[in-house]
């Protein structure tokens, strides 16, 4: 790539940010559609109404479709309040954050997100997840460049599902295992190399601050625990994300934990994605990869560190019989996020590290018990 541009997400967090929507906004127009789920609507808006009256023109509240599809799109792509926007603004999780940007990029208007909750980084990233309308993963939707302001509001976010934030943190750190493994020995061009080497802000923080954050969360206190934990969680893992996907490859985007969630999500039947977070699962495939790279300390603080805010350390948290894993491994095999990897995963990797988490798991136990 010889001539290329990146764009960064621009922010403000706090407890108060809302105040700063007209100055801001404003330059972009008057006329303002909210975008989003229906919980998320009722937290904002209040709020946002009264950080707008008298500059910005809220023409309406709507509710997003409760899928990321084209065809949500293309409905609110036909109503008035949308055709007479200047802007749009998009408020809630991942799929209402995702459908706004996708809509805002077919209607060539400018988008400024309002998440509420803490648990991905849609807000600030340029690309929307599009499923199908039944709910299956269709392909990413990839857009120049993110919103033009992302208002992050801890006190809306606080007092938000605990869940949400909680499943966050392993989707979170994550990514910085995959960057670096998927990465590794690679003469890498300036943005990827960037990316991976911000990805070390994906883990650290959430080492530090996730435990306090999640005792924070539950009694509302917009901490500094609790607003380092989501700028990690919104904020750094957008903008890894997007330098390591500026060629719109997701090689070094994902790796062996998200395989393991795919593979897990290819049997429908187990009934995954409805009893589990995304993140919840995916922080259970860190312990996975982290034995098949053989990073065993890194592995032992993931450990403790899932066990202290009671993410999934064996199997039996996810609702998973060790039986399954005869058609578990191979399905793993199969998905591309581990076709970009330094070495060749094999089934004898995974058989052996899925009997290692095991025995470890065990042993922990024990110790516990004694």
């Amino acid at each position: 790539m010889n001539d290329y541009s990146v764009y960064f997400p621009a922010y403000s967090i706090g407890t108060q940010v809302y105040q700063k929507i007209p100055a801001i906004c404003s330059p972009y127009g008057k006329k303002a559609v909210v975008i989003g789920g229906k919980k998320a609507i009722a937290a904002v808006r209040e709020k946002l109404a009264a950080a707008t009256e008298g500059t910005i023109e809220i023409l309406d509240f709507v509710w997003y479709g409760g899928e990321c599809s084209y065809e949500n799109v293309e409905r609110l792509k036909k109503l008035q309040a949308v055709q007479l926007a200047d802007m749009i603004f998009a408020v809630g999780g991942g799929k209402a954050l995702d459908t706004g940007k996708c809509l805002a990029e077919k209607v060539e208007r400018p988008m400024f997100a309002f998440p509420t909750i803490a648990s991905t980084c849609a807000a600030c990233t340029a690309v929307s997840i599009m499923y199908d309308s039944q709910g299956m993963f269709q392909e990413p939707f990839f857009f120049e460049r993110p919103a033009r302001h992302t208002f992050i509001d801890t006190q809306i976010l606080v007092c938000s599902p605990e869940r949400y934030m909680w499943a966050g943190l392993g989707d979170t750190y994550a990514k910085y295992f995959e960057a670096t493994i998927s990465s590794r020995g690679e003469n890498l061009p300036h943005y990827i190399a960037l990316g991976v080497a911000m990805s070390v802000m994906c883990l650290e923080p959430l080492l530090h601050y996730g435990e306090q954050a999640l005792r924070d969360q539950r009694r509302h206190i917009p901490s500094e625990a609790f607003e380092q934990t989501a700028l990690a969680i919104i904020v750094t893992t957008a903008l890894v994300s997007t330098l390591v996907t500026k060629e719109h490859s997701i090689d070094y985007n994902t790796g062996l934990a998200h395989a393991v969630f795919y593979a897990l999500t290819s049997f429908p039947e187990w009934k995954i994605e409805q009893n589990h977070l995304h993140g919840e699962v995916v922080a259970f495939g860190v312990l996975i990869l982290l034995l098949v790279d053989r990073q065993f300390e890194k592995f032992q603080q993931i450990y403790q560190f899932n066990q202290s805010v009671h993410l999934p350390t064996c199997l039996e948290d996810i609702e998973m019989d060790e039986r399954y894993l005869r058609d578990v491994i191979p399905q793993i095999l199969k998905m591309p996020d581990i076709d970009h990897n330094p070495y060749p995963i094999t089934q004898t990797m995974l058989t052996e590290a899925f009997d290692e988490l095991k025995k470890y798991h065990a042993a922990q136990s024990a110790r516990k018990e004694n």
